[in-house]
């Protein structure tokens, strides 16, 4: 498998759009990069599903004082109308203080000629808290 510099470059410039959408408390911006039945899993809670979900389930990160988002590929391939990313993110609050770190992988789907998040995984790399 191996896609075009030109995927390459057009799921890159939505990874910055959501770092963009997110730093700037977008959460419906940020709904609007997944597909219609996205689904967004993160550590400590349960899958959400849609659009909707995956706007609260954002807002809520937000309430939790997460203002940035950083996102580090370090794997994209794909065939088609889909795609894979694999990487490392990092999460800061306002001043920088970074709040958990991890990995992520997103299964990327092309939708009106728009790549969309389709299904999009987190897992922290920070130990449990008790």
């Amino acid at each position: 498998m191996s896609i075009s510099m030109e995927v390459m470059n057009e799921i890159r410039a939505a990874d910055d759009a959501l770092a963009k959408a997110y730093h700037n408390g977008d959460t419906a911006g940020l709904a609007a990069l997944y597909t219609k039945d996205g689904e967004f899993m993160a550590p400590n809670t349960d899958m959400v599903k849609g659009r909707s979900a995956i706007e609260k389930q954002f807002q809520a990160f937000m309430d939790m004082g997460v203002k940035e988002i950083k996102l580090e590929t370090t794997e994209l391939d794909g065939f088609g109308n889909t795609a894979f990313e694999i990487g490392n993110y990092i999460l800061e609050d306002a001043a920088g203080k970074m709040l958990d770190k991890g990995n992520y992988m997103v299964i990327w789907k092309k939708e009106a000629d728009q790549w969309k998040l389709h299904r999009d995984m987190i897992s922290t790399n920070m130990p449990a808290m008790h």
